[in-house]
């Protein structure tokens, strides 16, 4: 076909090609003749064959046929056309003026019948209305391709769409739905067409739906971004996010009306509206809503969220004239399970622990982990003390039980402490600081129990504060000392070591033990310096001993787990050494079971460096903790350090004299040496030689001196020398 100007469908006069049959050639002629000065392209056929010849070559617009021609007549051509499906506009040019003849041709698609003889200007103008109806025709169903492509375009996009599209009518019945309703909602369309909105829309959100739903207006008031919940299809599978029934939906609705009638009036419709699926973004926001004010390990509220319920509790308790209680719990012993066992097997006990609290109260209660071991816990609407201590001697009852897990059996305590509303304080930074108060009070009186706050209470608060302080300023001013006590040879009775312990010249409350204040130093992180200065104290000594001729005594310095942990323990050890001329077989590293449980891996890393050195490693009141025994021969240890607890235990007929038993032949068999702390009596003496345990440290050979006190006894002689005759 031809081709017209601006994209391809348009034809003219100077571009529409005419195709002429007859049998006689002056016709063909004239018609040529003609139709090329009216601006067409012009080709003949002498005939029915011709003209199909020409037909099968090329495309043409417009065909003048003639109706009458011998062999092949207009007729023929005609179905040959139709036939081949060939598009062309057809007017007949006949003789012949029968009813029949014109209205088999106009069955046959002819345009339009010319009678012989005619005027030049009919066929001119014939063909003219022929070539406009071709045009036209061919706008026409080229608009309607546009319009079907667009229809189609507008269907895939819509059924393409994540979200369901739908149209309303003005009753709420659903006229249309886009495929997506059924992935998401689990209904096929054909459920839904015709039926009321309200069937697809949870109970408790129908009156946001009757509002976003009904929506008429279609500016910039339309309903936009309205959450509310639909509801799944049941059984619907996987239509909906985990197995809920409903989903959450953003819904986008406007009014539809009709075009303005002559009088600008316009009619409503329905309405038209999108449901987006949040769904996802509904359970983000949910998971961080908890972690915002949960603990991710126990589940529990955390301490932002125990604060939020406490100020309400606190103003209903105010308004009803009513009280309520405040504990902080603190697992005792949760440290040592954890730096022994592990963090995986701490976590796990302050997992179990938490469950085992949170049966232990009413459903109105609030349960929190406040932080590290600590829990907090809220008892609503008390009648007084009494209700409390049911609650508190419950938890304790339930925290004696053993914690079982990972092959382990552990015990734990808990102290606690209790702060009532009002008596305790009216505000909730009052009553949770009370309670912390009431608990640290049970700590320093031996942990494992419970405490109701009181006002005397304080006086211990503003002495550990004190301490605090005053620890801090220690070092600066020089109060810090370095006492020694004497590690004895168990066969020969000379001095073989020295341990030595520091001691607080504090200028008021005179010397202070490290049980007092290493616990503190620990907490402050100030343990770390206090660790460098006694080392560094103790070589310089040592130092000074040797140069006097003691060459044989070693030097045992304890290390706190927080300076094992340090990165900088072997430098500052190596350094230290070295600042003194000490060689690395002089030094016994103190540790307990706990510093080396803590982070093994990094801890024999460490070890074996001093070790590498020269330097004795020990273990420290050994048998007291929770670790495996393997670690013993994972280790570079070199000494154990039985426990003063167990040499206690050593009288006449007494069994737990096996555990001293045990201890001795296990350390033996190892090859370790052994060193007995707290040996008090000649028979405790006599029974650890008799074990051949190899020393012994205790006040039977004398208790913790300053170094000038020590330096005298040693050059007397008067040690254990005189004790073993």
């Amino acid at each position: 076909m031809t081709s017209g100007a601006g994209g391809g469908n348009v034809i003219n006069a100077f571009k529409a090609k005419i195709l002429a049959v007859d049998d006689e050639q002056r016709l063909l002629e004239a018609y040529s003749l003609l139709l090329s000065d009216a601006g067409y392209k012009v080709l003949t056929a002498l005939g029915g064959a011709p003209a199909i010849a020409l037909l099968k070559q090329h495309a043409f617009d417009v065909m003048l046929l003639d109706w009458s021609m011998p062999e092949l007549g207009g007729h023929q051509v005609m179905e040959f056309v139709q036939n081949s499906g060939i598009d062309i506009t057809i007017v007949v040019i006949s003789g012949h003026t029968s009813v029949d003849g014109v209205a088999q041709a106009l069955r046959l698609g002819a345009y339009d019948y010319i009678r012989k003889p005619f005027a030049p200007e009919e066929v001119t103008t014939t063909v003219a209305n022929a070539v406009k109806h071709r045009r036209l025709e061919k706008e026409n169903k080229a608009f309607q391709n546009r319009i079907n492509e667009s229809d189609k375009l507008h269907r895939y996009i819509v059924n393409s769409s994540p979200d369901i599209v739908y149209m309303l009518d003005q009753k709420g019945n659903f006229t249309f739905l886009n495929d997506r309703v059924e992935k998401l909602l689990g209904y096929s369309k054909q459920e839904l067409m015709g039926r009321h909105y309200t069937y697809i829309v949870e109970a408790e959100d129908l009156h946001l739906a009757k509002f976003v739903f009904n929506e008429r207006r279609a500016d910039d008031r339309s309903a936009m971004n309205v959450e509310l919940r639909l509801k799944c299809k049941e059984g619907a599978g996987k239509a909906c996010y985990l197995n809920s029934t409903s989903l959450y939906i953003e819904l986008t609705a406007m009014g539809v009306y009709s075009r303005p009638d002559q009088y600008g009036n316009q009619r409503f419709i329905g309405t038209y509206g999108t449901a987006r699926d949040i769904t996802e973004r509904k359970e983000a926001e949910e998971v961080i809503n908890f972690q915002a004010y949960h603990d991710l390990l126990t589940r529990l509220p955390n301490r932002a969220l125990f604060k939020d319920r406490l100020g309400l509790a606190i103003s209903h308790a105010k308004r009803n004239q009513q009280m309520l209680a405040v504990i902080f719990l603190d697992l005792d012993r949760f440290k040592v399970v954890n730096d022994t066992l592990g963090h995986a097997m701490g976590d796990r006990l302050l997992q179990i622990a938490g469950q085992r609290l949170q049966r232990c109260l009413r459903e109105e209660d609030t349960l929190s982990r406040f932080g590290g071991d600590e829990f907090t816990l809220l008892l609503d609407n008390v009648s007084g003390s009494a209700d409390v201590v049911v609650v508190v001697e419950k938890i304790h009852k339930e925290l004696q039980q053993p914690f079982v897990f990972g092959g382990n059996e552990v015990f734990v305590g808990a102290s606690i402490g209790v702060a009532l509303y009002p008596d305790a304080g009216a505000t909730l930074e009052t009553l949770i600081k009370n309670a912390d108060t009431a608990m640290y009070h049970v700590k320093g009186q031996g942990k494992n129990g419970y405490q109701f706050y009181s006002e005397e209470m304080e006086a211990g608060v503003h002495s550990r504060l004190t301490m605090e302080r005053d620890l801090r300023k220690a070092l600066e001013n020089k109060q810090f000392e370095v006492y020694f006590q004497p590690q004895v040879s168990a066969n020969s009775g000379e001095v073989v070591g020295m341990e030595a312990l520091v001691r607080w010249n504090h200028p008021d409350r005179g010397i202070i033990f490290p049980d007092e204040f290493i616990p503190l130093a620990e907490e402050t992180g100030l343990i770390i310096d206090i660790g460098s200065w006694v080392l560094d104290a103790a070589c310089a000594e040592l130092g000074t001993w040797r140069m006097q001729g003691y060459t044989n005594i070693k030097l045992g310095v304890n290390f706190s787990p927080y300076q094992v942990d340090h990165p900088g323990l072997v430098p500052t050890v190596l350094a230290i050494l070295k600042k003194y001329n000490l060689p690395g077989e002089s030094l016994e590293v103190e540790i307990t079971e706990s510093a080396i449980m803590k982070n093994m891996e990094v801890v024999i890393k460490k070890l074996r460096e001093l070790s590498y050195y020269g330097i004795k490693i020990a273990i420290d009141d050994f048998g007291t903790g929770y670790s495996s025994l393997s670690y013993l021969q994972k280790f570079p240890i070199n000494t154990l350090k039985i426990d003063r607890c167990f040499i206690n235990e050593i009288k006449q007929g007494d069994s737990n004299r096996c555990i001293v038993n045990a201890i001795i032949y296990m350390g033996k068999g190892l090859g370790l040496n052994l060193i007995a702390e707290g040996v008090e009596t000649k028979s405790q003496l006599d029974y650890l030689k008799d074990l051949g345990c190899a020393e012994i440290q205790g006040f039977i050979y004398g208790k913790a001196q300053p170094p000038h006190l020590l330096l005298s006894q040693l050059q007397s002689s008067r040690y254990a020398k005189m004790i073993a005759q």
